[in-house]
């Protein structure tokens, strides 16, 4: 068994949340244009479509115990729900308000990683999230009253990846990140792609297939790659080090999203929202001064 190894999975995590709101911002300018369950699956067939010949190439096996097989399976499921209701949100809200919204995640993971796998939480991590999700409250706009439900939506995505990032810190400690996620993307496959075939004939247009064009195409691949790339960080970071430390680093991903929404859509938050975003940088670099100061556990293989 691997030992814990901080401030390598918070490096990781901080790779992760580079490359997660450039990938939503793509799924937000095709969401008009390319239903949700084509964008949906052509992010998990690219992640086992560039996964399968990196395992075959390192001589990797895609075997694992019925318990791993289980955990999987759970995973992409809520993989799925995650991505589905999160690009779903990008359709009616600001990229920075949603993926702000959806920051009560760590907050819920935090609670999480200590009453269900017993992590301990410590008080320098519990002001940092708590912090973290101050700011956070900061950030959020009263989206409701102009978008009605749909605003809500952020709130279930939070909820569904605390439980996925649950799952995921289950499976990443015991599995190789590579053979995890080429799983993933064939269970996802298996799962969607009889979805696809059953309710193309529906006349809902979130479940139809379309042939894109050139341009959409090339950002469907895109969608793709930044999808197989964030996540495999996101596994590995949570490979070194556990949900409790890696909480408030993930609160870097809203003053990315932001930059990155208005590079692209030319958003950006009001005053009292960039009190928040601030807020929430600090918290994440103050839990990594604190990981700094700690003894640092020694690598080991059992």
């Amino acid at each position: 068994m691997r030992a814990d190894r901080p401030l390598l999975g918070i490096a990781l995590m901080i790779g992760f949340c580079a490359t997660a709101p450039t990938g939503d911002a793509i799924a937000k300018l095709l969401g008009d244009t390319i239903p949700l369950l084509e964008l949906v699956m052509v992010r998990f067939a690219a992640q086992a479509v560039l996964l399968l010949p990196v395992m075959w190439l390192t001589s990797r096996q895609l075997t694992m115990s019925r318990r791993t097989f289980g955990l999987t399976i759970v995973r992409t499921l809520l993989h799925i729900a995650g991505l589905a209701a999160m690009f779903t949100a990008l359709r009616f809200l600001p990229l920075a308000d949603a993926i702000a919204m959806a920051f009560v995640m760590p907050f819920i993971m935090l609670l999480l990683g200590h009453s269900v796998l017993g992590e301990e939480v410590g008080r320098h991590r519990l002001i940092a999230c708590l912090a973290g999700f101050a700011g956070t409250l900061l950030v959020v706009q009263p989206s409701f009253a102009v978008v009605g439900l749909p605003a809500l939506l952020p709130l279930l995505v939070a909820l569904i990846f605390a439980l996925f990032m649950m799952v995921s810190r289950q499976l990443a400690r015991e599995n190789d990140p590579v053979t995890l996620q080429a799983a993933s993307g064939l269970v996802a496959m298996v799962i969607l792609a009889p979805l696809a075939v059953l309710a193309g004939d529906s006349g809902i247009f979130a479940l139809e297939t379309v042939v894109p064009s050139f341009r959409e195409g090339v950002l469907l691949a895109a969608i793709g790659l930044l999808g197989t790339l964030g996540h495999l960080l996101m596994t590995w970071a949570l490979r070194f080090a556990p949900s409790a430390t890696l909480a408030p680093i993930q609160y870097l991903e809203i003053p990315l999203a932001t930059a990155v929404g208005w590079l692209v859509f030319g958003d950006l938050p009001d005053g009292l929202a960039a009190i928040g975003i601030f807020v929430t940088v600090v918290a994440g670099l103050y839990i990594l001064m604190v990981e700094r100061t700690l003894p640092q556990p020694v690598t080991s293989e059992i």
